[in-house]
């Protein structure tokens, strides 16, 4: 079978020369594409015009320079249609696939090529649980015209699979892979607070300053490569002004495991999230979890991977510092978090269900 994907800058994930950094949607595309190529399929990635050559090879993966495309903004979207759908035509794919909300899903549902099939695989829970669209009226409507319209769909965690089917709509659950460590583990422990996420308003950055400040003998580290302008400006500035927070722009993919491998705790501070790449590399990393308003599947009623604040922050203080002040109640937390990465992302496994999904749809 030949894959084919659509993601602005999944293609980074692949790239040894890249320092440019993107999320954890495009790392999956990117561990995808990579685990498809070892189980013998043709993948290839159309990814955005970054400076990089056309149609060159990472591990296997093809990757064709789609043209300066966002993938959620309208106006590039707009312009790279022509060449986007020149390479599709060109490749002749089995599948194309696309994960979490982009104005490409719709577009692709109205015009792929004949014979290709259409494979969504969500990123949040707000899309599929009507609030995007509630949020973006327009674009919301045509999103979910194009999640219906999907041959194939899959759901990354049980919760967004329960609201596919309280709209009628079939999906496969696929659980996010694991980047697996370029390099052992170290057993020290040099950061006790640890942020990880792209600036935007979705993932509340200054929630984790005023956590920073709360905790003056906290060792805080915050890693927000600048997306929001404006907001990363802001948030730079204010992060200069603390004195226990350690403030990095950016950390290429094959590096960030490292910092995960630093901390006793992670925190989460986003409004919204589907099953955040972050809470794996944390339980790779020996660490635990503290997250304000992210629960995927009761996560941590289940595995008891640290403290959620059910979205009050003085909450996610008190249990900052339960953890940090406690020796017993982090280890705890921290071999909760080994656990449910242990027992849901195993990669051959998850790479198994999305296969047997795809071999589902096609029938």
């Amino acid at each position: 079978m030949k894959f084919c994907f659509l993601s602005s800058h999944a293609h980074l994930a692949l790239d040894p020369a890249s320092s440019r950094v993107s999320g954890g949607a495009e790392l999956q595309v990117a561990l995808l594409a990579r685990e498809l190529v070892r189980r013998g399929h043709e993948t290839v990635i159309i990814g955005g015009d970054m400076g990089q050559r056309d149609d060159l090879l990472f591990e296997g993966v093809r990757t064709r320079n789609g043209g300066p495309f966002q993938s959620g903004g309208w106006f590039d979207t707009l312009r790279a249609v022509p060449r986007v759908l020149s390479i599709l035509r060109e490749e002749r794919p089995d599948f194309a696939l696309i994960l979490g909300w982009t104005t490409w899903l719709y577009l692709l549902h109205r015009v792929r090529t004949k014979g290709c099939r259409l494979v969504f695989i969500c990123g949040l829970d707000t899309e599929v649980n009507g609030l995007f669209r509630r949020e973006n009226p327009l674009r919301g409507a045509l999103f979910e015209a194009g999640v219906r319209g999907a041959d194939i769909r899959f759901a990354m965690s049980e919760y967004q699979a329960e609201q596919f089917a309280r709209q009628g709509l079939s999906c496969g659950l696929y659980r996010n892979l694991i980047l697996h460590r370029t390099a052992p583990r170290g057993a020290i422990k040099t950061v006790d607070l640890l942020w990880v996420a792209r600036c935007q308003p979705i993932k509340r950055p200054h929630l984790f300053l005023d956590l920073a400040e709360q905790m003056p003998h906290a060792r805080c580290r915050m890693i927000c490569p600048r997306e929001d302008v404006v907001l990363w400006e802001s948030i730079a500035a204010r992060a200069r002004g603390i004195a226990n927070l350690e403030f990095v722009e950016r950390v290429p993919y094959r590096e960030i495991q490292s910092h995960y491998d630093a901390a006793n705790v992670f925190v989460n501070t986003s409004s919204a999230e589907g099953w955040p790449n972050s809470f794996i590399q944390a339980g790779l990393g020996a660490g635990a979890l503290l997250s304000l308003d992210v629960n995927p599947d009761h996560l941590f009623e289940r595995f008891s991977p640290g403290i959620f604040a059910a979205g009050d922050f003085r909450a996610l203080s008190a249990g900052a510092g339960r953890l940090l002040l406690s020796p017993q109640t982090l280890r705890v937390a921290q071999a909760g978090c080994a656990q449910f990465v242990g027992e849901l992302h195993n990669n051959d496994r998850n790479v198994n269900a999305f296969l047997a999904g795809i071999a589902d749809g096609a029938i």
